[in-house]
């Protein structure tokens, strides 16, 4: 599930994205217009800043802005950062891999042959989107990419990674 903070942070990079070019936005602007707590919001653009996705100013004309162009951040980046990998399970995920402890067999598991199509779905539709995208209500990148995935039956059964280290 899509976390609080996640939503808080992509609503603050849609902000950042709606302002003009070489203009900043005040934290109190967004907290206000999104209805964002202040002292989370700061905790938020943070961790986005030292993502390298926005950059900050001090000062009068001090705020924040997009450090990439909006058409370079994606939802699943942004969700990676904040929330961590995007795998239901850790069986599943590309970066964050782990065997799960319950699991006799990963070539024969069921749920991981599910729960893979889903993430595989999630990924493609989420990696699809830029911030600049879901600005300008193109959402049909994201829609091809997930028509594209492999079909449902029969699904492929993935090999476990020998060697996976990696946080998103």
């Amino acid at each position: 599930m899509l976390s609080q903070k996640a939503k808080y942070a992509l609503r603050a990079l849609l902000a950042l994205a709606k302002a003009p070019r070489g203009e900043t936005v005040l934290i109190s602007e967004i907290a206000a217009t999104h209805q964002i707590p202040r002292k989370f919001l700061e905790q938020i653009l943070l961790d986005l800043k030292n993502h390298g996705l926005v950059q900050s100013w001090r000062g009068r004309s001090g705020g924040y802005a997009l450090l990439r162009a909006a058409s370079d951040i994606s939802f699943g980046q942004v969700l990676r950062i904040i929330d961590g990998p995007l795998a239901p399970l850790p069986c599943v995920s590309d970066l964050a891999y782990r065997k799960c402890i319950d699991c006799q067999d990963e070539a024969s598991c069921v749920l991981r042959r599910v729960f893979a199509m889903s993430h595989r779905a999630t990924v493609a539709v989420l990696d699809g989107i830029s911030i600049a995208a879901a600005l300008e209500g193109d959402m049909a990148l994201a829609d091809r990419s997930a028509r594209m995935m492999p079909p449902a039956s029969p699904p492929q059964p993935l090999l476990a990674p020998t060697n996976r280290a990696g946080a998103g």
